[in-house]
């Protein structure tokens, strides 16, 4: 695994060599597979399957070993204390496929495992845990890009080190045993109190210490803020500056991003102008955290990102969507709610204009051909249809043969609008004639329990019309943010005699990993300049 493309050998593997004068070589690349697992990134790579069971404890941290001009950082603890831990681990043995393949319990030392797992192909031969690493292998690490003043930011790994003496030696026994014994085929490392810093070069891993000296990620402003946002400490931390938006064709998620907004990610990397829309998210773009945490049988991802585009998310500022969503039948399988404000559908048309002001007479070209095949009219019936809040959700009874069988009409689908019933109904009857008679059977509102309904079954119609008390339902507070929550999805696997069980049931070993499961829920809300979102999942 590199940590950036073209990065240093140390963190890649190799195919094997065709020609016999690479063979040693190759020999060499794939020995430092499990070199660099253990000192640069091992960490970071144990986090798919050894950091789900671990936690950041209190203590010093690998932001405390990198400068603040860091634009990017990702750390994780292998040997983590406390309650979080006891909790993984209690939370994933409830899966059969976990203690078949992993069996890992909470006194197990992380670092011990993951040590045999990449040496037990043979390589490192005569390197002993206990003797050559155990001694001086911290427990946390990080990968991180940093800003040094080049072009590109440097990609980084940090390793906490508990003897600095004995990690000299250990690093220099991990290189004789598993690489060529040469240095630059390694990349370089220095060790500088309890933390030792990998980069491609030992002169760009002593720049990363030397840059310490102006402060410390740690010790960051806007470093604490957003990791502050993101909520309480876990098990995996990511963090993103402000800066790392200028380097988006480097960084994969941001230039992810660019792509979204600018054709491709490919276009982007390909070109030095950037466009004008990319560049306003640039500039607005203020930084970002998320943290990774398990807690009481469930595992949480929280995340706090800035608010890069107030001018749309203040059409979403509203709870009446959440509410809804309480208000539904306690069965309810799956359900999405969320607000509109007025004015959300010319706004939305706007926003998409700005970022493909190319396209804007299009785009005006087909909403006028769109009132005119339709006859209606944008965006007051737009606006109208959804009113000021949406609920979108699935009941109880789904039955796959049915659906196979019978059609949309079998599932138990339905929308509950927070809405002027007879104005909804309005704007349906300016198109019913003008779709297929099996869609227009399903475009009939009525009156429920303070909202509009409409639903592809007259069964879940009439369970709509008489709403229930959803939010009150222990499955779902457990897993909605319900104090600040402004859009919500909410998942009860559980419901409809686990319906997904069931629905898996011709896969037993699938079915049986999926029979843990309890509820899923995203909660969203905007607060002020920052965008928040928590998703939990739960076990039974």
């Amino acid at each position: 695994m590199s940590m950036t493309p073209g990065g240093p050998e140390y963190l890649d593997g190799s195919s094997p060599a065709t020609a016999a004068a690479d063979d040693t070589a190759n020999d060499h690349r794939k020995r430092l597979i499990a070199l660099g697992a253990i000192v640069a990134g091992g960490a970071v790579v144990a986090g798919g399957a050894w950091a789900a069971t671990s936690f950041f404890a209190q203590g010093e941290q690998p932001a405390e070993a990198l400068p603040d001009s860091t634009v990017a950082y990702f750390s994780v603890d292998l040997d983590p204390s406390g309650g979080q831990k006891i909790e993984a681990i209690k939370t994933l043995r409830k899966f059969p496929a976990f203690t078949d393949e992993i069996d890992l319990k909470a006194d197990d030392d992380l670092r011990e495992r993951f040590f045999e797992e990449v040496t037990s192909s043979g390589e490192c031969e005569g390197l002993d845990y206990a003797k050559d690493v155990e001694p001086w292998l911290g427990s946390r690490a990080a990968i991180a890009a940093v800003d040094l003043g080049e072009d590109a930011p440097a990609a980084v790994g940090v390793v906490q080190v508990s003897d600095a003496g004995k990690a000299e030696d250990g690093v220099a026994k991990l290189v004789d045993t598993c690489g060529s014994g040469e240095e630059g085929d390694v990349g370089g490392w220095v060790v500088e109190g309890d933390w030792m810093v990998v980069a491609e070069t030992k002169e760009i891993a002593q720049q990363v210490v030397d840059a310490r000296d102006s402060g410390t990620l740690a010790d960051d402003e806007a470093y604490g803020k957003w990791t502050g946002e993101a909520g309480d400490d876990g098990f995996m931390s990511v963090y993103v500056a402000k800066a790392a938006a200028q380097y988006a064709d480097q960084l994969g998620g941001m230039g992810a991003l660019a792509g979204a907004y600018a054709g491709s990610a490919d276009d982007m990397t390909s070109s030095d102008e950037v466009p004008p829309e990319l560049q306003q998210m640039i500039d607005e773009f203020d930084g970002g955290a998320a943290t990774v945490r398990f807690d009481d049988g469930a595992v949480e991802v929280e995340y706090a990102v800035s608010n890069y585009s107030p001018d749309m998310t203040k059409y979403i500022d509203g709870d009446e969507g959440v509410s809804m969503v309480g208000d539904l039948p306690d069965d309810t399988v799956a359900a999405m709610g969320f607000a509109l404000q007025d004015g959300w559908a010319q706004a939305l048309v706007d926003y998409v204009k700005t970022t493909l002001p190319e396209d804007e007479s299009s785009i005006d070209d087909g909403i006028a051909q769109m009132e005119s095949e339709t006859g209606l009219d944008f965006p007051e019936d737009i606006e109208t249809l959804l009113g000021e809040g949406v609920t979108i959700s699935l009941g109880s009874g789904i039955d796959p043969d049915a659906i196979a069988n019978g059609g949309p009409g079998e599932v138990p689908l339905g929308l509950t609008i927070k809405g002027d019933a007879d104005e909804i109904q309005a704007v349906l009857d300016k198109v019913r004639d003008q779709v297929p008679p099996e869609m227009a059977e399903f475009m009939t509102v009525t009156e429920g329990d303070g909202y509009a309904v409409l639903a592809l079954q007259d069964d879940y119609r009439s369970a709509l019309e008489s709403g229930g008390d959803l939010g009150s339902s222990d499955d779902y507070e457990k897993v909605v943010e319900g104090g600040d929550a402004q859009t919500v999805l909410f998942v009860d696997f559980d419901a409809d005699d686990n319906w997904l069980v069931r629905m898996t049931e011709d896969s037993p070993e699938v079915s049986e990993n999926l029979e843990p499961l309890s509820s899923f829920g995203v909660s969203g809300w905007v607060d002020g300049d920052v965008v928040h979102a928590q998703l939990k999942l739960t076990t039974d």
